[in-house]
């Protein structure tokens, strides 16, 4: 059984001190690849660091999180394009629109993720999108590019059916993690009636560790668990919402 972990921050400082122990314990329990999203400018090198350090296992993204979207914006994504020119990227991440931390740059976060999902058409690559408290204003700007080729992962997915509905119609998936395990969750709902065809696995690991681990650190290896869950609500093997997931995984990012 082969897991991809669709989504982890491998690179960050939570991981400094057992990074090595972290990545040989996933891959021993089939977690056989991690894909990296990006958070700021900062966040690139330690990022591409660990993708040559665990060569074929990471996969880096680019792009700048909306958090980190701020009065100099601009230039970071001057940045993020010069470096999207230069180095291999498999996707544009982590982009979006977030309204549930602080308002204060609404605007600017909605003109630098129309930037970013601009350019990952123009490199056709998929997006990556954060889209908390926010999935109308997400959709607001993927209506934008209507008519375009673009696709993507919903990250951390916690619209309604509706939203799912509307999300996998135009060609994306639902990035499920730790949230598909949380008590009165409407996630297995609105998977059941999305199918395992529309989604892919994720940690967003060091955050959102599933059930019972909840409130921890949470690892690549924890993918098991979501993984597990799946099986659950589907009434079926774990192998088979791993084949499925795996090669939607590897159909969307090209890897």
């Amino acid at each position: 059984m082969q897991l991809i972990d669709t989504h982890t921050h491998l690179y960050l400082p939570e991981f400094d001190a057992d990074r090595d122990e972290i990545v040989t314990r996933a891959v021993s329990n089939g977690v056989v690849k991690m894909l990296m999203p990006n958070i700021d400018f900062g966040s690139v090198v330690p990022m591409l660091a660990a993708t040559r350090k665990y060569k074929d296992i990471c996969h880096p993204m680019i792009g700048l999180h909306p958090t980190s979207v701020n009065h100099g914006y601009l230039a970071v994504l001057k940045q993020i394009s010069e470096l999207a020119n230069r180095d291999k990227y498999i996707a544009v991440g982590e982009i979006g629109i977030d309204l549930y931390w602080d308002k204060t740059f609404f605007k600017e976060q909605v003109l630098a993720f129309r930037q970013q999902v601009a350019l990952a058409i123009s490199y056709r690559l998929p997006v990556v999108i954060h889209s908390r408290n926010s999935i109308k204003e997400v959709f607001s700007v993927l209506d934008e590019f209507s008519g375009e080729t673009l696709t993507g992962v919903f990250h951390a997915f916690s619209g309604n059916i509706k939203d799912a509905i509307k999300a996998v119609g135009n060609g994306f998936k639902l990035g499920i993690g730790g949230p598909v395990t949380f008590k009165n969750s409407t996630l297995p709902d609105i998977v059941r009636e999305i199918g395992l065809q529309n989604i892919v696995l994720e940690t967003d690991s060091p955050y959102l560790a599933p059930v019972p681990f909840r409130g921890k650190r949470n690892e690549s290896y924890y993918l098991c668990i979501i993984n597990r869950k799946l099986a659950e609500i589907f009434g079926t093997g774990e192998e088979e919402v791993a084949r499925i997931t795996f090669e939607n995984s590897c159909r969307l990012f090209n890897i």
